[in-house]
């Protein structure tokens, strides 16, 4: 009798670990996704570098914005000659400055502005990409930390169950109710466990490195998390066909790009088209030839008109190439949209079917464990062999796993189906 009950103490203790985690420590600070998220954010390189490249975008507009403004400039010069001749100096020097307004440039100075606004446009659709993405690598390190730390307990929780029922195997051999082989049979399996308790510890500790590399966090920094798997996460709202385009930052970023390859073609044929600029300008400088070092100074105002004339078809070559990049911008960005709507409806069609695995895996959960109380119980009372057992349990061990996998794949379709269409 008292194997029977031993069992059965061990079964209820099987029974448990389906319905309750362990707690995690409880003197390391427990972590929310939300919190490990910010934390990612504020750490990632990734992210600091698109902000750094939306920086440059900014002040190359800044600079681009310039070019309508009339500018100053001055040049000069100054000379020494060998020798002197007719009594003249030897020295002379000049001083010319400038201010020149650009009338009409061809389009070129508008061209060149419209496409550094919209180079900026691109860049801050980049930096909110990035952002989005950094989000996700969080979401998944969190989720996968949270996996990990489940298989590593359900793998050492079973360990034990097979090192007790060893312990009534021993003690029923000692008593001769069974043969050696179900001892062996044990022991293997026992060996066995401890093999895959030992892969699950090292991919605990991977996912722990990867989780704290990812916040700037010492690798082997202890974590509590708030949240689990295994919790009841809310079902995004879908965003299908062009909803979920349109809340593309990447997709916005292909249609800036398109829009400034249009811009392009005009930057292409502006060095083509006539310009015009108007200024004044003023000069400092000894008479010449430089008798005695007096120096006068002089203005004039000016108009510079330039008119290219034939440059034998470089304009329509240059024109045509624009053209080219263009065009393939904006089948780049079509192409895109296609690419957003298929992610956007596979996403959530692993989202439903994730969802309906994690429901089918707690049923098959609880009739293995039912499966498993029959037969320790049976073997108790002699009625089952150490074999129905083994059986049960391994029965029992894959499908606690599949129903761990279940979790993390529908905690991962959820991440997923958020970064598809960039969902809060």
């Amino acid at each position: 009798m008292k194997p029977v009950v031993l069992l059965f103490a061990l079964f209820c203790g099987v029974r448990g670990i389906a319905q309750v985690v362990p707690p995690e420590p409880s003197d390391t600070l427990r972590i929310s996704v939300a919190e490990y998220c910010d934390a990612v954010l504020a750490y990632s390189r990734q992210l600091k570098s698109a902000t750094a490249r939306s920086l440059e975008a900014s002040e190359q507009m800044r600079r681009a914005r310039t070019g309508f403004l009339p500018r100053l400039s001055a040049a000069g010069s100054f000379a020494v000659a060998a020798r002197r001749f007719d009594g003249a100096e030897r020295w002379t020097f000049s001083v010319e400055p400038q201010i020149v307004q650009t009338v009409y440039g061809g389009g070129s100075t508008r061209a060149a502005y419209r496409q550094a606004e919209l180079g900026y446009g691109i860049a801050l659709c980049d930096e909110e990409f990035t952002r989005s993405e950094v989000r996700y690598a969080a979401e998944y390190a969190y989720w996968n930390l949270s996996a990990m730390r489940l298989f590593s307990e359900a793998v050492q929780r079973y360990v034990a169950i097979i090192r007790s029922l060893k312990e009534v195997a021993d003690r029923r051999f000692d008593e001769g109710y069974i043969a050696k082989g179900d001892v062996l049979m044990i022991d293997t399996r026992l060996s066995e466990a401890e093999y895959d308790a030992l892969t699950a510890e090292r991919n605990y500790i991977v996912s722990l490195h990867n989780f704290n590399i990812l916040r700037g966090m010492p690798p082997e920094t202890a974590v509590s998390l708030r949240a689990s798997i295994r919790d009841s996460l809310p079902m995004p709202v879908r965003n299908e066909g062009l909803a979920a385009v349109e809340r593309r930052s990447d997709y916005a970023a292909a249609q800036f790009r398109a829009t400034q390859a249009g811009v392009a073609v005009r930057a292409a044929r502006a060095p083509f088209n006539p310009q015009l600029s108007v200024g004044i300008g003023g000069s400092w400088q000894p008479y010449s030839p430089n008798r005695n070092g007096s120096t006068y100074a002089d203005g004039t105002a000016f108009v510079q008109l330039s008119v290219p004339i034939f440059h034998w078809g470089e304009r329509r070559r240059a024109v045509g190439a624009a053209e080219a990049v263009r065009m393939r911008t904006e089948w780049d960005a079509a192409a895109l949209a296609d690419d957003i709507v298929r992610e956007e409806m596979n996403g959530w069609t692993a989202l439903l079917e994730s969802r309906a695995q994690v429901g089918a895996t707690e049923y098959n959960l609880r009739v293995a464990g039912e499966n498993l109380e029959i037969n320790t119980y049976s073997y108790g009372e002699g009625l089952a062999t150490i074999l129905d057992v083994m059986q049960a349990q391994l029965s029992w061990i894959q499908i606690y796993t599949n129903a761990i996998r279940a979790y993390y794949s529908h905690a991962v379709a959820v991440s997923d189906y958020r970064r598809i269409t960039e969902a809060e």
